[in-house]
This record gives C-alpha cells, structure tokens and sequence, in this order.
C-alpha cells in the first residue's frame, strides 16, 4: 500500500511539474507580457472574467435554487432550457479570461488556494454532468417537484460554486 501511494504521488508530481512547464511557457509570451505590462490589459480580462462567473454562476444558483424549491411556478424544463446557454456563455468568458490571467502567474501551481479552486471547478463540473446525465433526464416526470437525487446535485452544485468564488477571492489574500 505505502510503495502504490509513492508512485501515484510520483504520478502527480510528474503531471504537475508538466504544468509548471506549460506554465512558465505560457509567462514567457508576449502576450503575458502585454497583460502583465499594460495598465489597461489585465484588469479588462480580469472584468471579462468577473462577468463571465456572474454568469455562470447566477444562472447555475437560479437554477439550484428552483430545484431546491424556490419559485415553484417556473416550470423546471422550460427555466433549464432558458438558463443552460446563458451557463455556456458565462463559459466562454471565463475559460480564456482564466487562462490569460493564469499565464501572467504561472507561479499559482505553487498556490493551496489556487489549487483547491481548480479542484472545486473540476467538481462543480463533475456534479453538473452527472446531473445532466442521471436526474434531469427524468425532470419531465417532475411536476410537484425534484426528487431528493435532484435536489443534493442542485445543494452540491451551491456550496461548490460558493466555495470556488471564495477561494478566488482568497487567492489575492494568500
């Protein structure tokens, strides 16, 4: 048990020193340069990607919240189909706004915080596909309200996002 430990922490070690790699590649750009030289560069990305997480993340909590119980007169498939573009949108502003912002600061991979929020992003993302794949298939069949399977992925799916706009938060702390 203690030797298969060591090498999955090999393992990690060897993909997370692949990153720093990417990383410090990514710094060297001029375009990295440019954000972190300019007055203006990094800070309007840096809004792109504020925005971006409003998006997301409100469209992500008002849907939760309806599941959780809330504004029981908003039927769940149509709010669903109204709110999931506007989380695909949200997406696309943060994924290359998170990235610029991240090549400015290659130095983060060294950041518990940093790398907690990443993990919390992976998850966030995991408890939505697995929803999408399992419940909200059967939301049609939903008409006095989520069952409890629905409910847990829409209170994981809260305190997920909650957790990673506080550790985004932190990361200027820490």
């Amino acid at each position: 048990a203690r030797r298969a430990h060591h090498r999955r922490r090999q393992g990690h070690g060897a993909a997370l020193s692949l990153l720093k790699d990417a990383a410090a590649w990514a710094a060297s750009t001029p375009l990295a340069q440019a954000l972190r030289d300019g007055a203006w560069l990094y800070p309007v990305v840096e809004i792109v990607h504020i925005v971006g997480f409003t998006v997301l993340v409100g469209a992500a909590a008002m849907f939760d919240l309806r599941l959780l119980g809330f504004g029981r007169t908003l039927p769940v498939q149509a709010l669903g189909r109204h709110l999931l573009p506007w989380s695909w949108f949200g997406l696309l502003l943060i994924v290359p706004s998170g990235l610029l912002m991240f090549s400015t600061q290659p130095e983060l991979l060294d950041n518990d915080v940093f790398l907690l929020k990443l993990a919390l992003i992976v998850a966030a993302g995991v408890n939505a596909l697995v929803f999408h794949a399992g419940p909200w298939r059967g939301a049609a069949g939903w008409p006095a309200g989520a069952p409890a399977w629905a409910r847990l992925h829409a209170a994981l799916s809260l305190l997920l996002w909650i957790a990673v706009i506080a550790c985004g938060r932190l990361l200027a702390y820490v």
